[in-house]
């Protein structure tokens, strides 16, 4: 089976067990929720992350796995991903981001390994409403470097971002303005990126995601472009499922990725809260 047609039988077979689960958690929770009960604020499966936090007070766990083909020095990889987030205020928002597993195969060979574990904080400058823009800064920095290699650019040490999210006439739109510290051999060299993610309600509980999203790649002396679909089902206010897939737009991107997940906010408030 070609790669094309392996990553799609993979996604439809996703589709389908997400579409099952979903119809299970929409039985469980058919009672109407308080009008006060928190809601999940899911960053997955697009690249850009949204300037607005999590619900104060809850955990919030971004969960899923990816299979990507054709990236450089990679002949495919599956991944499972993790991202925990915790807003101890309205205004900032700690999180890890980890890859707990990675399978690789590339040149006839292939081993199993970790990637990296980063650690970080986000800070929310201005809230708003509607087309009035939410606007944050982010940082990241690498708390554990893995072994599983790196799709589209090196693992970056440190990153930096600036974050904005709004809504215009229907549709929602994150993007992000990314500056990261590359280190490779012992070697540093910065790395910059751009991304769009635009998102609109369909029928139901389903929405769609587009994404287009760069990277420069300065051990390459390339650059990383991409083309993001995803569709999610909120199954609940603190439930949403997601897949989708990315293809690479330059010789130096990953030609393939297809990839699915959940994002679940722990409905227990903890006590660790600055304030609201």
């Amino acid at each position: 089976m070609n790669p094309g047609r392996r990553i799609w039988t993979w996604l439809l077979s996703l589709l389908l067990a997400g579409a099952a689960a979903a119809q299970q958690t929409q039985q469980k929770t058919e009672e109407a929720p308080s009008p006060d009960a928190p809601v999940a604020n899911p960053a997955r499966p697009t690249v850009s992350t949204p300037a607005t936090l999590t619900p104060v007070g809850y955990l919030q766990f971004e969960t899923g796995a990816l299979y990507a083909s054709d990236s450089p020095g990679v002949t495919s990889q599956f991944s499972i991903n993790e991202v925990i987030k915790y807003s101890v205020a309205r205004w900032i928002e700690v999180l890890a981001s980890a890859q707990p597993f990675a399978r690789t195969s590339g040149g006839g060979d292939g081993n199993s390994a970790p990637g990296d574990v980063d650690l970080g904080v986000q800070a929310v400058l201005h809230h708003g409403e509607g087309a009035n823009p939410t606007v944050a800064l982010s940082y990241l920095g690498r708390g554990y470097a893995g072994q599983a290699p790196d799709l589209d650019i090196a693992s970056f040490k440190n990153r930096a971002l600036l974050l904005v999210s709004g809504d215009v006439k229907g549709f929602h739109y994150d993007t992000n303005y990314i500056f990261d510290e590359l280190v490779k051999a012992g070697v540093r060299r910065a790395d910059f990126g751009q991304t769009l993610s635009v998102s609109h309600p369909l029928a139901g509980n389903f929405g769609l995601s587009g994404e287009i999203w760069h990277f420069t790649q300065p051990f390459l002396k390339s650059n990383a472009v991409g083309n993001l679909w995803a569709l999610s089902y909120n199954a609940s206010k603190i439930l949403v499922l997601d897949c989708g897939f990315d293809h690479g737009l330059t010789n130096t991107s990953t030609q393939w990725e297809a990839f699915a997940g959940f994002t679940y906010l722990l409905p227990r408030r903890l006590p660790l809260r600055w304030g609201h």
